[in-house]
């Protein structure tokens, strides 16, 4: 017990100052998005005083800032994201499923495939991807989730594979004695029993779209459609200046729904991700 106590110790005192040395960047962005811009430039590091205290007027001024209007750009983020990760997760999920249980030859070939796509460089599509996703109609806020599922759908169907694989196939067998089809021994007695997976491989995705920055930038007609990451881009003045308060602003606002739902969500992601990386 002892011991144990000493080596929690320890690991305690490890880790605290690791964690403050990861969450600095997020705590400088916070504490700068309330200084002028000014202040920023001369003195990032010094924390806002009653003097230099800008309260929210760098959060109106991003808001307000161009022709474009920022709750636009928060529609689309948001848009793309739900409808992106829907469609990953319903799509992949059942395609790993039919994988996993028929496993037959075109079964392998599509998950190595898959399996492939991972270690794939986006570099080596991003050039001929605007043109493409021009051809298909791909370039809107509607279209652009079936982009993210080619882009997605290697990481999340390795992961639903190998959850899959730990699910006794005895429940499906009763299932199908009792009268299901396909469609609904997924959707009643499957989906259920993938609700970590799901909820891992969702945040996953999620955090990854929604920060999403080059794809959105090569394919969408920015004109027309911004999503936030895109938006903060754009906001500059004449002469290429920045308003660096309203970027930390804009920033912040950006980072906190997503920092929010992993904190909700983190205690499913860790068994998620070790059930689908391990079984199997």
């Amino acid at each position: 017990m002892k011991r144990e106590r000493l080596a929690n110790g320890i690991l305690t005192a490890v880790f605290i100052p690791l964690c403050i040395l990861y969450m600095m960047p997020v705590i400088i962005v916070l504490y700068n998005s309330f200084k002028p811009n000014a202040l920023i430039n001369t003195d990032t590091f010094a924390l806002p005083t009653a003097q230099t205290f800008t309260g929210m007027r760098n959060y109106v001024e991003g808001i307000t800032f161009g022709n474009y209007p920022f709750l636009n750009s928060a529609m689309n983020s948001l848009q793309i994201t739900v409808v992106s990760t829907l469609l990953l997760l319903l799509c992949t999920s059942m395609a790993a499923w039919y994988m996993s249980r028929v496993n037959d030859l075109f079964s392998r070939i599509v998950y190595y495939l898959c399996i492939f796509s991972m270690v794939v460089p986006f570099q080596m599509v991003m050039y001929t991807l605007p043109q493409t996703a021009m051809r298909l109609r791909l370039n809107t806020p509607h279209t652009i989730p079936v982009i993210y599922m080619g882009f997605g759908a290697g990481l999340a169907v390795f992961m639903f594979v190998g959850f899959v694989k730990g699910i006794p196939l005895e429940i499906e067998e009763a299932a199908a004695i009792d009268g299901c089809n396909p469609v609904r021994t997924y959707f009643s007695v499957v989906l259920p029993m993938l609700k970590p997976i799901y909820i891992s491989v969702g945040v996953l995705e999620i955090m990854w779209i929604w920060n999403d920055y080059l794809l959105p930038y090569l394919v969408l007609d920015k004109t027309l459609y911004r999503t936030i990451p895109i938006h903060i881009q754009y906001l500059q003045g004449s002469y290429g200046h920045v308003d660096l308060g309203a970027v930390m602003a804009l920033i912040m606002l950006s980072i906190t729904p997503v920092i929010l739902f992993y904190l909700f969500c983190q205690q499913y992601i860790i068994s998620g991700v070790a059930a689908g990386a391990v079984k199997g």
